[in-house]
């Protein structure tokens, strides 16, 4: 199965890009072995919110994503918030940042931290 077929048959999809920001990071940061995880909460202006962070733990629960020779973690819980999304990192005239396109969000906030389902 390709790296393509993989990514399109994921509840969650890591671009090309995001990958390679990810990999910047990582890199950056000097943290060999450490994949982004992905965790919805509740919060923010829209009623849930994305946190990203680096981490260098699989929990058993998580749904591990490769792409790009980096890899991303969701647990199970926001799975169920994210399925069918894709990351993506995007770079625009107003600067550049991680975004998250969720097809079960109802709502977002301006800023498209916080998303609402329902």
């Amino acid at each position: 199965m390709s790296e393509l077929e993989v990514a399109e048959s994921t509840p969650v999809n890591v671009t090309e890009s995001a990958a390679r920001r990810i990999a910047e990071i990582i890199r950056e940061e000097g943290s060999a072995g450490a994949m982004l995880r992905i965790a919805v909460s509740g919060g923010g202006c829209s009623g849930f919110q994305y946190g990203f962070t680096l981490d260098d733990q699989v929990n058993e629960d998580d749904l591990v994503i490769e792409r790009g020779g980096v890899k991303v973690l969701v647990d199970s819980v926001s799975v169920e918030y994210m399925r069918g999304s894709e990351l993506d990192f995007v770079e625009d005239m107003i600067g550049a940042s991680f975004q998250i396109r969720n097809p079960n969000a109802t709502a977002k906030c301006g800023c498209g931290s916080s998303f609402a389902i329902g």
